[in-house]
């Protein structure tokens, strides 16, 4: 019975020990973090070769099968091969810089570099700054008669201001000569759709949802319970209409009158937007707020090509020189304890309401 007394004590003053360890690390962390320059904080440009990633990935799946006795005459050859290929791509770069024209924007006359973003866009798209610094990048580097951009972008849509911005980032690339290329492979949905209009062609996976070119807007209101509770709330305007419709107010139909009339403002210019970079497109038969999956898509002429992304670099990467483009940024150890919170809450989310929601096959 002494003996567990005493390993008990012993057990409570090492989980002791432990926990001021642990707390005073964190101390430090956090004034390090406080007290890191500003320069620490700021992000970096990461562009790596998807060409080289794809070639090692092709040639480890080929020497895997390559008995081994045969292994040595395949090194060789590989060795042979990425030499004449080097030598190749630098005799028609010599080349594209003698005869190199004004660009006509047609995308079999492009043989240049090949720059890839990545777009997964949230409600607020506050991925657009990232976005900005990479087309800025891009821009200032391209070969814009010769160069493309491909744009993997993912994004259900959110505020209307913010997929504005994130779609003139795009359309930079396009002002400037550039061929620009959207590839779906899951959804470009409302605001995600006003980013892909922008480019050249929009290639779409078979099962990517599509379109939702309309507007929404809700809000609850709590003016019953509050006059149920015998609380009054003031709300003071200069203008007609500073506010329309509000969540605490008693709103009146001449409010909901206008604030529709706004709903459909915003839908006419987004009609109009999509009219300017899809001619052709019978809009006001997409304008519907509905969805379509890649191959109908295809058909009403909202996409232009059914494939994946990855099929698209494969058949690129041999021929041209293709690069990722990224902007990144380190993160302080609150915002990853923040993000790893955020990842749980959604994934919850997900697992309560999202699934019940998501047509299956």
């Amino acid at each position: 019975m002494e003996f567990l007394y005493e390993y008990g004590l012993f057990l409570a003053k090492a989980v002791t020990a432990v926990l001021a360890i642990l707390i005073t690390v964190g101390v430090l962390i956090g004034i390090a973090v406080k007290q890191r320059p500003a320069t620490e904080a700021k992000g970096q440009l990461e562009i790596h070769s998807l060409s080289q990633a794809l070639q090692e990935l092709k040639d480890y799946a080929m020497r895997a099968l390559v008995p081994d006795s045969e292994l040595k005459a395949f090194d060789k050859a590989r060795k042979k091969r990425l030499k004449k290929k080097a030598k190749s791509k630098d005799h028609s770069a010599k080349a594209s810089d003698a005869d190199a024209k004004v660009s006509s924007g047609v995308e079999s006359s492009r043989n240049g570099k090949v720059f890839v973003l990545d777009f997964k866009g949230s409600v607020d798209a506050n991925e657009t700054e990232y976005l900005r610094r990479e087309v800025s990048a891009i821009l200032s580097v391209a070969d814009r008669a010769q160069d493309e951009v491909i744009v993997r972008l993912e994004s259900p849509g959110g505020y209307v201001h913010s997929y504005g911005l994130a779609a003139s980032q795009l359309q930079r690339l396009r002002d400037a000569g550039l061929y620009l290329t959207v590839c779906v492979d899951q959804v470009a949905a409302s605001g995600g759709y006003m980013m892909a209009c922008v480019a050249h062609k929009i290639v779409s996976a078979k099962f990517a949802v599509i379109g939702s070119v309309g507007v929404v807007a809700q809000l609850p209101n709590f003016h019953r319970v509050l006059k149920k509770n015998d609380i009054d709330i003031e709300l003071h305007t200069a203008g007609e209409y500073k506010r329309t419709l509000t969540m605490i107010g008693e709103n009146t139909d001449e409010a909901r009158d206008k604030f529709k009339a706004d709903l459909n403002q915003i839908h006419i210019l987004f009609k109009n937007f999509i009219k300017q970079n899809r001619e052709g497109l019978d809009v006001d038969k997409i304008a519907t707020g509905e969805t379509w999956y890649g191959t109908d898509a295809l058909e009403v002429g909202l996409v232009d090509e059914i494939s994946t992304s990855d099929d698209v670099l494969l058949a690129l990467y041999e021929k041209r020189d293709v690069y990722s483009v990224k902007y990144t940024q380190k993160k302080t150890v609150a915002e990853k304890l923040g993000f790893a919170a955020e990842g749980t809450l959604m994934r919850l989310y997900h697992r309560i309401f999202a699934h019940s929601q998501t047509p299956i096959s």
